[in-house]
C-alpha cells in the first residue's frame, strides 16, 4: 500500500471537508481549502521545473503558508527542507549548499535575513513583490487546481531537518515517509489525538517534535492545528482561552516563563487535556512549580531525539508524583529502548550507560555524511548520546550528555547532577555546569548561572558541600544575566566552554 503525507491530507479533504485544518492570525482554513491551496502551489512548483527528489527550503515562522508549502513540496515528490526561522544568511546559505537545494520559499516577516541569498535557482516569497523573487500568492492564484496524485511510497524520502548544531555544523537528518508516519501514529495513540482535538503549535515547525509529532498527528486524524508565529506567555494564555485548544507541546523554558505570569491564576485553561514538554529536562522542583502554576496533574514529559523521528519515552502526568525528573519507564508506541555500556551490552539496574532507540521513526541517515551516519547507529539502534540509568522500578533517569561529562583527576562528574542541586539553592533561575581545562586535573568544574539578585558564592559553595561529594562541587563560579541558548531553547555549553578558555 502506498502512503505518504500528501495522501493523508487529500483523504481528510474528502473525509472532513468542513473541519478546520489550520487557524492562524485570524485566518481559518478547512481541510478542503487547505488541500486546494496545496494542489495549486504544487502545480506552480511543477511549472517552475521542480521535480521529484529536488530539495526545496521553507524559511518561515509558524504560519499558514508554512503548512501549505510543506504539503505542496511533498505532493510533487520533492523533498522538504524546513530551515530555522532564526537562522542568519550565512546559516541559510550553508543549508542551501549542503542540501543542494533547488528552491526556497520565504516568508515576508523574516525575508530580510535571506534577501541577498544566492546559489539557489528558484526563489519565492510571500507578501510584497520583490525583484528577483517570485510572488507566492500570485503563483497560487494563477495555478491549476486539477488533482495531483502523489504516488510516493513509505520508504521514499520526505524531509531533511537540520540539527541545531550545538557542537559544530548542523547535520541534515534525512527522513522517509515511513519514519514520519510512524511517530505521528505514536502520538495519536499515546496522546488521544482525535478529529475534535485542537493542536496548539507555538514551538517552531522547523523542529522535529512540533512538525512530525504534533502537526502530522493532527493531519493524520483530521484534527485542527492552531498556529502562532511566535511564543509569549500572554499569547499562550490568550490562544488557549480563545481557541479552546486541547494539546500543547513546549520546551521547558516556555512552561517556566508562563508559570511566572500572574494571569495564570484567573485564566481559563480548562480545555487543555495534554500539557507536553520535551527537548530539555525539567528538574523535580521545576515540575512542581509548573504543575502548581498551571493547576494541572497532566504534565507529560516526552523524551526523544530528532534522529529517532523523534520518538523515545513518555512520563505521564500520574507518574510525576513519584518520578518527576525521570523520562519514564517504557518506550513510546512502536519504539524500543535500551541502555548499553561501551561494549553495547545492556547495563544492570543503577549502572550508567548510553540510551539507544529502535523503531520505524529512526532516520534514514545523515544526508551526505556516511561516516557520521555509521557512528550514529549501533546496528539498527540509533545512539542518543545521553547517559542514563534504570532505577529499581524500571524508570529511566538521564544523567547527562555523553559529551558533557567532566573528567577531573580521572573521576567522572555528571554536570546534570550538580545543576539539579544548584537549582535547589534559592534565587537561581538557570545554570550550566561545564568542565574547563586544568593543568593538573585535566578539567575542573565551573558553574555559570543567572539569578534575579546577586548570589553569595561562598554560601552557594557551602550549600553544595553539604549535598555533594567534594570533587563534584564547582571550583569556579560566574553569574551572568542569561545563559546562551540556541533556537530550540537548549543551553549552548560549547559556547560557554570556549568563553571560559579564552578568559
Amino acid at each position: 500500500m502506498r502512503m505518504n503525507s500528501s495522501m493523508l491530507l487529500a483523504r481528510n479533504a474528502r473525509k472532513y471537508p468542513k473541519n478546520e485544518a489550520v487557524i492562524c492570525q485570524g485566518r481559518r482554513v478547512t481541510y478542503k481549502e487547505l488541500d486546494e491551496q496545496v494542489t495549486r502551489l504544487g502545480h506552480a512548483l511543477l511549472d517552475l521545473g521542480i521535480q521529484q527528489g529536488d530539495k526545496v527550503i521553507i524559511f518561515m515562522p509558524n504560519v499558514l503558508e508554512f503548512v501549505v508549502s510543506y504539503f505542496a513540496i511533498q505532493r510533487i515528490g520533492a523533498i522538504v527542507v524546513p530551515v530555522n526561522a532564526k537562522f542568519t544568511l550565512t546559516e541559510v546559505e550553508y543549508v542551501v549548499n549542503h542540501a543542494q537545494a533547488k528552491a526556497i520559499i520565504a516568508h515576508e516577516a523574516i525575508f530580510a535575513a535571506v534577501e541577498n541569498l544566492k546559489n539557489v535557482k528558484i526563489k519565492i516569497k510571500t507578501g510584497a513583490k520583490k525583484e528577483g523573487w517570485l510572488d507566492y500568492n500570485e503563483l497560487i492564484e494563477k495555478s491549476d487546481s486539477s488533482e495531483i496524485k502523489c504516488l510516493l511510497k513509505e520508504d521514499d524520502y520526505s524531509t531533511i531537518l537540520y540539527t541545531s548544531g550545538t557542537t559544530g555544523k548542523p547535520k541534515g537528518v534525512l527522513f522517509s515517509y515511513r519514519n514520519i508516519l510512524a511517530v505521528a501514529h505514536m502520538i495519536a495513540i499515546e496522546m488521544e489525538v482525535k478529529p475534535e482535538s485542537r493542536m496548539l503549535l507555538m514551538m517552531p515547525l522547523t523542529h522535529s517534535a512540533p512538525l512530525h509529532l504534533f502537526l502530522m498527528s493532527a493531519v493524520l486524524v483530521g484534527a485542527t492545528n492552531v498556529l502562532t508565529p511566535t511564543f509569549t506567555p500572554d499569547l499562550l494564555i490568550d490562544t488557549v482561552e480563545k481557541e479552546r485548544t486541547t494539546h500543547f507541546f513546549g520546551a521547558p523554558v516556555a512552561y517556566l516563563l508562563t508559570a511566572s505570569n500572574p494571569r495564570l491564576q484567573t485564566a481559563d485553561l480548562s480545555s487543555m487535556k495534554w500539557w507536553v514538554y520535551g527537548g530539555a529536562p525539567l528538574s523535580e522542583k521545576e515540575v512542581r512549580h509548573v504543575q502548581q502554576a498551571f493547576k494541572t496533574d497532566n504534565l507529560t514529559c516526552v523524551y526523544g531525539l530528532t534522529e529517532a523521528g523523534p520518538s523515545g519515552t513518555i512520563l505521564f502526568g500520574y507518574e510525576h508524583q513519584e518520578k518527576a525528573g525521570s523520562i519514564g519507564k517504557r518506550a513510546a508506541f512502536g519504539t524500543e529502548i535500551r541502555i548499553v555500556n561501551e561494549n553495547g551490552e545492556d547495563v544492570r539496574v543503577g549502572e550508567i550507560g548510553e540510551i539507544v532507540l529502535y523503531g520505524e521513526g529512526n532516520m534514514v541517515g545523515y544526508y551526505r555524511d556516511e561516516e557520521a551516519t555509521k557512528q550514529a547507529f549501533l546496528g539498527e539502534w540509533v545512539k542518543s548520546g545521553d547517559l542514563a540509568r534504570f532505577d529499581e522500578d524500571g524508570y529511566i533517569w538521564v544523567v547527562d550528555r555523553k559529551k558533557d561529562v567532566i573528567i577531573s583527576g580521572g573521576v567522572n562528574i555528571y554536570p546534570k547532577e550538580v545543576e539539579d542541586r544548584i537549582l535547589q539553592f534559592g534565587g537561581i533561575q538557570e545554570v550550566a555546569v561545564i568542565g574547563v581545562p586544568h593543568p593538573e586535573w585535566g578539567e575542573t568544574v565551573k558553574a555559570v548561572f543567572s539569578a534575579k539578585t546577586p548570589i553569595d558564592v561562598e554560601e552557594l559553595k557551602a550549600y553544595l558541600s553539604e549535598h555533594l561529594a567534594r570533587f563534584k562541587v564547582p571550583r569556579l563560579y560566574e553569574q551572568v544575566e542569561a545563559l546562551p541558548r540556541n533556537a530550540s531553547g537548549k543551553i549552548l555549553k560549547q559556547q560557554l566552554k570556549v568563553q571560559a578558555i579564552v578568559e
